[in-house]
């Protein structure tokens, strides 16, 4: 009796370690759902912070774009100002080339009339034959740019042109020459000028003379100018030259006969007296 005692009293009952069982299974569930739950939550932190840090980046990114884009539009309107400056630009140019090209035209316009007014000048500024020459030396030298030439004049009956001056030409060329058998001759009888333009006027030919200038005094020719060549740095002559070569051939003759007949009148200016009948 006694030993059945005591054995109960040492061995806990069945119901109680199936309690202690299921105690330390639950306590172990708990344990691991309370390990699982801090790694879920650990998990979800750091998820948390990557989207944190994913918003902040995109939050940058955007205010980057925008910044962008304001720069974009800063520099689209940069670029349309550049383009309107630009067409406004080579509008003032084309202005500015016009107006370059109208005034070296005008400029040029200017020269050959300062030209012209000086040579005109030179022609009627001597009352004697040799200053007259000298003036029309200066104008085919200084003005034309000739290098050889020479002044024929008619002679008394009218079948010869005598040399009267010359620049650059040799000795044994200036001999009378026929009216009706020479190139300058027929020149002459014909009243027109004769300028060769095609060939380099710089390149002398005593027997073919780039320019035959007739000297005309009232529709009568009295001589010529003849250029054989001009210097070596012109071989072309300019609208001006032209102009020139007319105003030689309108106005030297005048000038040359004039200068003789006032030379030959002992240089008396004349009376009154000589106005008298001109009915003008």
């Amino acid at each position: 009796m006694g030993e059945s005692t005591k054995a109960s009293q040492s061995t806990p009952p069945p119901d109680l370690l199936r309690e202690r069982d299921e105690v330390l299974q639950s306590f172990s569930r708990g344990a691991r759902l309370t390990e699982q739950f801090m790694s879920e939550y650990t998990r979800m932190r750091d998820r948390l912070i990557e989207l944190e840090t994913t918003n902040d980046r995109l939050r940058a990114q955007l205010e980057a774009d925008d910044k962008v884009a304001r720069l974009l539009e800063q520099v689209e309107a940069l670029e349309m100002e550049r383009k309107d400056l630009l067409k406004r630009t080579e509008r003032a140019e084309k202005a500015q080339d016009r107006f370059d090209e109208k005034f070296n035209e005008v400029e040029g316009e200017f020269a050959q009339l300062a030209n012209l007014f000086v040579a005109s000048n030179q022609l009627h500024a001597s009352m004697s034959p040799r200053g007259v020459v000298r003036r029309i030396k200066e104008i085919l030298a200084q003005l034309v740019g000739a290098e050889s030439y020479a002044m024929y004049f008619l002679s008394s009956d009218g079948t010869e042109l005598a040399p009267i001056a010359s620049e650059g030409v040799p000795g044994e060329r200036l001999l009378p020459i026929g009216v009706s058998t020479s190139v300058i001759g027929k020149a002459v009888l014909a009243r027109v000028s004769r300028i060769d333009e095609e060939r380099e006027a710089n390149r002398a030919n005593f027997e073919d003379p780039v320019v035959i200038i007739p000297l005309v005094v009232d529709d009568t020719a009295v001589g010529a100018v003849v250029i054989f060549a001009t210097l070596e740095q012109k071989p072309r002559f300019t609208h001006t030259d032209f102009e020139l070569f007319r105003l030689l051939g309108q106005h030297a003759a005048a000038a040359l006969v004039g200068a003789s007949l006032f030379e030959q009148a002992g240089r008396r200016l004349p009376s009154a007296e000589a106005f008298r009948d001109l009915s003008v």
